[in-house]
């Protein structure tokens, strides 16, 4: 009796009975055994770590992974370091006139390939991306192996390119009244007024109240402003102001027309003083000036006397405008860039390198 009433309370705390198992099949695992764990999914593995071989250690990390798991804890080997490419990759890494491909390190990269008349491989890296320049009788298997070579050095052009690209963006003028742009070193403040004409040049400039002055700057040469105007100490407090002859809801394009005829007005204005001033310390004579808006040099000059300036030296401080119109002006007598050409320069400018290099380091906004 008693034993059959304790099979009944057995009973009623066990499973409920399984239909009988088909000939041949597994076991069902005992009521008492311990619950599996589920198993653990690894994090994501990136194409270019699964691509690195294992090494002994982490094998032996993988063996005894099972061990790690059954106490509860799992010994994840370290995350390895990203590249330069993997963190940060170039927004332009296919030009858009990309004819081959190449996989430098972890990134894909489209170029442009050209061949000429040339006796070596060229790489240049702009806003549009890599663009690669071989000889004729070269063989393509030759260049990739001379990209390979250079992968490195591409790469981290495209990402020199792309911070450039980046900044420029950043640093991008809105055409409104209150816009704000670089003249002679110190930034001017737009300031919309549709009062006044300015006597028909369409803007003018006026100095800080504490230099008790009002200038309107005209494409009289008399009237250009003296720079040491606009970088004296006592100015340093208050913004210069350009009043622009425009209503308040002129568009953006407008706003920038008369402000770019502006600048280009005074940059030939002070290029041809300039110019009068350092011709004769270099015993040259220059005959013509032209306004230039190239998009990778500041000035050139050719033998016959002429002289081309990009106008927007202008955002520039005068030393550097200087340096530059020295520079044009130092190739009247020296038509290369030999260490006599250098020579000339410092004859007249002794502190050209740090001017040439603030040229360079300096980032013009997109205009």
């Amino acid at each position: 009796m008693s034993s059959s009433l304790l099979r009944f309370t057995l009973d009623l705390f066990s499973p409920e009975a399984l239909p009988p198992a088909a000939p041949g099949a597994p076991k069902p695992p005992k009521a008492d055994a311990a619950p599996r764990k589920p198993a653990l999914v690894p994090p994501a593995v990136t194409a270019a770590e699964s691509d690195k071989k294992v090494a002994p250690d982490q094998q032996n990390r993988a063996q005894t992974a099972p061990e790690s798991i059954a106490t509860g804890l799992l010994q994840v080997p370290p995350a390895q370091p990203r590249t330069l490419a993997d963190a940060c990759p170039p927004v332009n890494a296919t030009h858009p006139r990309a004819n081959r491909e190449a996989l430098l390190g972890t990134l894909r990269v489209g170029y442009e390939f050209r061949r000429g008349k040339r006796r070596t491989i060229g790489f240049s890296v702009g806003p549009d991306g890599l663009t690669v320049s071989a000889p004729k009788w070269l063989k393509l298997g030759d260049v990739d192996q001379a990209l390979q070579g250079k992968a490195g050095w591409i790469v981290k052009k495209l990402q020199e390119v792309r911070a450039r690209e980046e900044h420029l963006s950043a640093a991008r003028i809105v055409w409104q009244d209150g816009a704000v742009l670089p003249f002679l070193g110190r930034p001017v403040r737009v300031v919309l007024d549709p009062r006044h004409r300015f006597a028909g040049v369409g803007a003018a400039l006026q100095l800080p109240a504490e230099n008790a002055a009002l200038t309107a700057l005209t494409a009289d040469p008399s009237d250009l402003t003296d720079p040491a105007d606009l970088t004296a100490p006592v100015a340093a407090a208050a913004p210069h102001l350009l009043y622009v002859g425009l209503p308040h809801g002129a568009s953006a394009e407008r706003i920038r027309d008369v402000v770019q005829a502006w600048l280009m007005r005074q940059a030939s204005c002070m290029f041809t003083e300039r110019l009068q001033h350092f011709a004769p310390q270099l015993g040259v004579q220059w005959r013509t000036l032209s306004l230039s808006n190239a998009g990778t040099r500041w000035g050139s000059a050719s033998a016959d006397g002429s002289i081309r300036l990009h106008w927007r030296l202008v955002h520039f401080r005068q030393p550097v405008i200087d340096y530059v119109v020295v520079h044009e002006l130092s190739h009247l007598r020296v038509m290369n860039h030999s260490p006599l050409f250098w020579e000339t320069v410092r004859a007249v400018v002794p502190d050209y390198v740090g001017l040439r290099g603030e040229l360079k380091g300096e980032t013009l906004s997109r205009w």
